[in-house]
């Protein structure tokens, strides 16, 4: 069981989700950074005089506001990691496959039928030497 599990976290694409993970959070944050030292003072010139930039208070609470400025922030952001993602993950990958489909470039070999059966007869050959001693 643990074998198993471990073959799992070996494969390529676990351990690329993986490092796709973290540096999509490295990502966020200077997205974020970008938009909330850049994008949010622009956002906020729109407003005019109200402090709030983009905001609308329905009522004398602080929680009653509405704040439009951060809704265009987060789609802002959205839209800055999207075409990120595209551009340097989607569209080369898609250009790959593309290349492959045409035979340009070779795809991941598969063993022989040659090589499966050399792995076959040393596995027997290890587990019967185990079993001898």
């Amino acid at each position: 069981m643990i074998k198993g599990f471990k073959d799992f976290l070996m494969r390529g694409n676990v351990v690329d989700l993986a490092v796709a993970v973290v540096i999509g959070a490295a990502f966020g944050a200077i997205v974020t950074a970008f938009t909330n030292n850049l994008i949010n003072p622009i956002v906020a010139l729109f407003g005019g005089n109200n402090v709030n930039g983009l905001a609308v208070q329905l009522g004398s609470s602080d929680k009653t506001i509405i704040d439009f400025g951060a809704i265009i922030t987060a789609a802002i952001n959205f839209v800055i990691v999207a075409a990120v993602v595209y551009f340097i993950f989607v569209m080369p990958m898609n250009k790959v496959k593309e290349r492959r489909k045409r035979g340009e470039e070779p795809g991941p070999s598969e063993p022989t039928d040659v090589e499966l059966l050399k792995e076959i007869r040393d596995l027997l050959a290890q587990q019967q030497r185990q079993n001898q001693n």
